[in-house]
């Protein structure tokens, strides 16, 4: 009887250090932290505003351990860059990071509030440009239903630009068959917009160049002479900075290579020269140089041409339809 007093008088006393933990400020504090960054964790569509000129954006907030914020930035220009830190607190966020292709040599400093569902704040560049910005969050772009391919529809006739428009003074010219961009200059999109879609598109480029194909104008394939010095997730075959390629299987210069590629809402399908390289992987959010932040919304193809020299040829994209179950 007197070891069952004792085993139960133990039990009661580890319950009640376990109970004081629980009610303890420092535990009821993390419990707080924790709730607080619910409202901030995720990914956010942002549009940065400088001297009247709007440009896209992104951001995305995480966990790192139970109280610790962390996440990635895409800026105008760039690949995805890691936020060592994220402070948020009382509604108000803050962080910084270094530069990557911007000019000057100091972290670029953003400050924001939220309100509601959405953040608003301010931003001074590395080259010490002021910046204020806006951020919705992103949509899922989730697709449940069984999807339909339409009728294939050439994007490109082989004589003319009809369908497309460039982004600036046009250097695009068409000769032989073959549309090229042949010195750095304009981006080129379609006139029309698309939202889910196969694509078929061919390439070819010089030693050294470097383009890309913008998939609704916002998430760029890369196409590029590869520099291996470069992460995988930037080089050939890649979703720019985001979704690195199985294998690299770019060609030499100056050969005909081709993608075929799948979108589906975030999902992407990328077939290299005929050879799967990334499977059915979800696109986080969009690729500097995208044309808009707004993801929501279908939006053009864009082939670049403000790098270098590139031809392209056999443009042929398959709209998808969806049946609903």
């Amino acid at each position: 009887m007197k070891k069952v007093a004792v085993f139960k008088s133990v039990y009661l006393f580890l319950q009640a250090i376990a109970l004081l933990f629980v009610l303890s400020p420092a535990h009821a504090n993390n419990n707080s932290v924790k709730e607080d960054s619910d409202a901030i964790v995720g990914r956010w569509d942002m549009v940065l505003s400088i001297s009247g000129k709007v440009y896209p954006s992104w951001l995305e907030v995480m966990r790192s351990g139970s109280h610790t914020l962390v996440g990635r930035y895409v800026g105008i220009v760039g690949s995805s860059r890691p936020i060592s830190k994220i402070n948020f607190s009382g509604g108000k966020m803050s962080f910084a990071i270094p530069p990557q292709w911007e000019g000057g040599n100091n972290d670029a400093a953003f400050e924001g509030t939220m309100v509601a569902d959405s953040l608003t704040g301010t931003m001074v560049s590395s080259d010490g440009k002021n910046f204020t910005w806006t951020a919705h969050r992103a949509p899922l772009l989730e697709r449940k239903a069984a999807v339909v391919w339409g009728e294939p529809i050439s994007l490109f006739n082989g004589k003319d630009m009809i369908g497309w428009h460039a982004l600036g003074t046009n250097q695009w010219i068409v000769a032989n068959g073959i549309l090229s961009s042949p010195h750095k200059g304009a981006n080129l999109v379609t006139d029309n917009t698309f939202t889910d879609f196969k694509l078929h598109i061919e390439f070819r480029y010089p030693k050294g160049s470097n383009s890309g194909v913008y998939l609704r104008g916002r998430y760029e394939v890369q196409i590029e002479d590869s520099d291996e010095a470069e992460p995988a997730a930037n080089q050939f075959g890649s979703v720019y900075g985001f979704l690195a390629p199985s294998e690299p299987l770019a060609r030499t210069p100056d050969k005909w290579q081709s993608y075929d590629i799948i979108l589906t809402g975030r999902m992407v399908t990328i077939m290299a020269n005929g050879k799967t390289i990334i499977c059915n992987q979800e696109i986080p959010g969009i690729t500097g140089g995208a044309i808009n932040s707004r993801e929501e919304e279908p939006g053009p193809l864009l082939i670049q041409g403000d790098h270098s020299l590139i031809d392209y040829r056999n443009i042929v994209i398959t709209p998808a339809k969806y049946i609903r179950k």
